[in-house]
């Protein structure tokens, strides 16, 4: 019996590559390279089932153009805004995300960027990079210790939930804003807000962990910037659509903010270029879930979905 052929639009671990070649007449796509929605749907042809990640973009018109052949889709990644899903449930399309297996490495990459922004990381190290360190000095590139102050978390999800379990081993106060208030065994003491008001107004630091889409688009504007204590730290590691990128630049020039960590961009790879000039900001490129382990959970969990739903099954991670 023929295998079900699954096109890749991206690379995969090679452990991850090698398993979806046992599976299945995998087509992959090596060396790694970002298609165009109408090359994903000429390479579709024939193709029982697609793996695509957050990079690929999924409209109306490009679900509407997929092959009768495509069965199943996964995507790589938690967040599924890249995918019209209204479109693939009027198709029938069955779409599958990967939950869980990446929250730890992505909130100890919003861990990272909140350390990293406090202590002046970015620029110390570009600092020794130049060639223009002259020794320590007493007033170096002070910066703010976090320990004991006050996190405020927008989206309490299992991310979110993960940065606070590592804040807690830094003493740190955690403050939380999300679409309904946590059971008690999952707020384990974290103080819930239920206005922008109040709960900015308790964030020393504060991260972004909510999902994009809609509702939240540029929900840190200038309006809520103000709110902030006065030279309070940012960190976005969940989705560049979260922040007002001129109202957040504005805010680091006045130093309302005073320091911020970005790992994620609205329109990246591009990014808005008033960032490049501030030294208070430490900008990484997209790196939330970058572990071995990780990336590797994540492809394994698509393979599963999507063997799960051309075997007529229902995988426990279908997006509803």
């Amino acid at each position: 019996m023929a295998k079900p052929v699954l096109l890749v639009t991206r690379q995969l671990p090679d452990a991850v590559a090698e398993r979806a070649a046992a599976m299945f007449e995998a087509r992959l796509n090596q060396p790694d390279g970002q298609w165009a929605p109408e090359e994903i749907v000429a390479l579709a042809q024939g193709a029982d089932a697609i793996l695509c990640f957050s990079t690929d973009r999924f409209p109306a018109a490009t679900i509407a153009a997929l092959p009768a052949s495509v069965k199943a889709l996964a995507t790589c990644s938690v967040g599924y805004d890249h995918i019209d899903m209204a479109a693939a449930r009027a198709r029938g399309l069955p779409v599958a995300n990967t939950p869980e297996v990446l929250s730890v490495a992505t909130a100890e990459i919003a861990m990272l960027l909140i350390l990293m922004a406090a202590r002046r990381a970015g620029e110390g190290e570009r600092l020794v990079r130049s060639g223009q360190w002259q020794g320590w000095a007493p007033m170096l590139l002070l910066g703010t210790q976090i320990s004991g102050k006050r996190l405020g978390i927008l989206g309490m999800g299992r991310i979110g939930r993960e940065l606070a379990k590592m804040a807690r081993g830094f003493g740190m106060e955690i403050h939380y804003r999300n679409r309904s208030r946590l059971a008690p065994e999952l707020e384990l003491g974290a103080v819930h807000h239920d206005s922008d008001a109040s709960f900015l107004a308790n964030c020393d630091v504060l991260a972004l962990t909510a999902p994009g889409g809609a509702e939240t688009a540029k929900w840190l504007n200038a309006e809520r910037l103000a709110l902030l204590p006065r030279g309070a730290i940012v960190a976005n590691a969940a989705r560049g659509s979260l922040v007002d990128d001129a109202a957040l630049i504005a805010a680091l020039r006045s130093r309302q903010v005073g320091f911020a960590g970005l790992d994620v961009y609205e329109g990246e790879p591009k990014l808005n270029p008033g960032y490049l000039g501030l030294e208070n900001v430490v900008l990484l490129p997209h790196m939330g879930s970058s572990t071995t382990e990780t990336r590797s959970a994540m492809g394994e969990l698509c393979l599963e979905a999507i063997a799960g739903v051309l075997a007529g099954q229902a995988p426990w991670n279908l997006i509803p």
